[in-house]
């Protein structure tokens, strides 16, 4: 009997941490509402994430709300899935962006992060004290984004503003789920060949409500497996400053580069980013895309700069590289990424594919 309650006692903690997880990053706000730190779009994580500066497209929703304006068709549509950590967690992306008139644009982007059938072992152990595992059922536990974007052109020549409005919704199985409301906003500038970014994320800070509804039996196994029992809470994401700087080249008439610097402004306390301070904490980031006859492009970058003590107790500089490869035909383009959403020496590559097309309405509709 003292093995079973062994047992018990362990896959009590394994439920309560994907039940209670959640509530912890009360204790830590800097670090709430991660699933929106990854990124969409294979041609964004292709250039390591020097994107807000160079960004004219439906994905604009999530990297730069002003960008959207860049939007040439009656509709486009982007698409993005891709899985981490061996296929266990799922990212899903779709975005639509839609023309209002020749000085504004509207945009809607929803994004999804989960993990499906996590066993629930509450009921594990029968009445009796035996093991059963036809008693094991399944939860998901999953982030969702709803994002709407406008954006409009200014008087002055190459200067654009927008904004987001998002909803969160976050969901631990029928446990524990959270609303949450913020705002995004951005500029982009271009003069001659260079191009000029600024995106306030989360501008008011984005609140996330928690509340639980735990049953008498989940609550009966954490008392005895002395875990924590989560509580109503409140979890804050506090707010963040990019500024962006990307600049083009010709070569002939079929060669052109796009070469872009991102930095990534915190002010929550230090960091462990390459440039930190007791008041900012900066996480710089280089892409560059290589573009053939507007058809074909080839992209790279690194970002995730940081300093890692290994067990020598010696600083060594990490960083996460990231390749990538386009294809545009007509108004349809293809991307790909190889690219690490972690420190490369822990985390796995993963491959991302994204695709993008423009609806056009027939002449005389």
């Amino acid at each position: 009997m003292k093995t079973v309650m062994s047992k018990w006692r362990f896959f009590g903690v394994a439920m309560s941490l994907w039940v209670a997880c959640a509530v912890h990053a009360q204790d830590a706000p800097k670090y709430s509402n991660e699933f929106l730190a990854v990124g969409v779009g294979a041609r964004a994580l292709g250039m390591g994430n020097a994107y807000t500066s160079v960004v004219n497209d439906v994905t604009s929703g999530y990297w730069n709300p002003a960008g959207i304006l860049g939007v040439q068709g009656d509709l486009q549509v982007g698409l993005m899935h891709s899985e981490y950590f061996a296929g266990i967690a799922k990212y899903d992306y779709i975005g639509l962006a839609k023309p209002i008139d020749s000085a504004s644009t509207i945009g809607f982007t929803f994004i999804r992060f989960g993990i499906d059938n996590i066993p629930n072992t509450i009921d594990l152990i029968d009445p009796s004290g035996n093991i059963d595992y036809d008693r094991i059922t399944s939860f998901s536990s999953a982030d969702h984004a709803f994002i709407i974007t406008y954006a409009r052109k200014m008087k002055v020549p190459g200067l654009r503003i927008g904004g987001n409005a998002k909803v969160i919704y976050r969901r631990v199985g029928s446990f524990g789920k959270a609303w949450g409301f913020g705002l995004d906003g951005g500029v982009q500038y271009d003069r001659d060949q260079w191009r000029f970014s600024a995106v306030a994320r989360d501008v008011t800070s984005t609140f996330n409500a928690w509340s639980y509804t735990l049953d008498e039996r989940t609550i009966e196994v954490f008392t005895q497996t002395e875990n924590e029992i989560p509580v109503n809470s409140v979890e804050v994401t506090l707010p963040r400053l990019n500024l962006g700087v990307a600049r083009q080249f010709k070569f002939g008439s079929k060669f052109d580069l796009i070469a872009a610097v991102d930095l990534e402004n915190t002010f929550d306390g230090q960091r462990n980013t390459l440039i930190k301070s007791e008041l900012v904490s900066t996480d710089p980031r280089v892409g560059l895309e290589l573009g053939y006859a507007g058809v074909v492009y080839i992209r790279t970058g690194v970002s995730n700069m940081q300093y890692i003590t290994d067990i020598s107790d010696n600083k060594q500089l990490s960083v996460q590289p990231n390749i990538g490869l386009g294809l545009k035909i007509k108004s349809v383009s293809l991307d790909y990424a190889l690219t690490d959403i972690g420190d490369n020496s822990v985390a796995l590559y993963s491959n991302i594919f994204s695709l993008k097309f423009d609806l056009f309405k027939r002449p005389g509709s």
